[in-house]
């Protein structure tokens, strides 16, 4: 079994509660384990999607066979409520307990030496 993440863009008329429903139904088509599961909300698009300008995201990270894979995205791909939907392997760091959306990027060291500097000057 491979980890992956994927990223769903429902239309924002959808309600929470049949989102929820979905993901369920979705989720228990792969036979595989959900690892972590992040909903963000409302979000406005880079570009509008059968004419939306705005989407809700919900973000997953799971473990399944890559036979499941398939039969998935047929399921998803028949969903009209789904604007948009991304799987790709999640090769990074597993999913901390705060969500994924207000995650800090790592700095690296140089950026540390820098402001130190910086402070220095002042």
């Amino acid at each position: 079994m491979k980890a992956y993440e994927i990223v769903y863009i429902f239309d924002t008329t959808v309600p929470e509660e049949r989102i929820q429903e979905k993901l369920d139904r979705y989720h228990g088509q792969l036979g595989g384990e959900i690892t972590a599961l992040d909903h963000w909300g409302r979000r406005q698009l880079a570009f509008p999607i059968r004419k939306r300008g705005a989407g809700h995201y919900v973000v997953a990270q799971f473990r399944a066979a890559a036979e499941a894979l398939p039969e998935f995205e047929r399921l998803l791909k028949l969903d009209e409520e789904l604007l948009r939907y991304l799987i790709v392997l999640h090769e990074g760091q597993p999913t901390s307990p705060m969500s994924i959306a207000t995650r800090q990027p790592k700095r690296s060291e140089d950026e540390d030496e820098d402001e130190g500097e910086e402070e220095e000057r002042s």
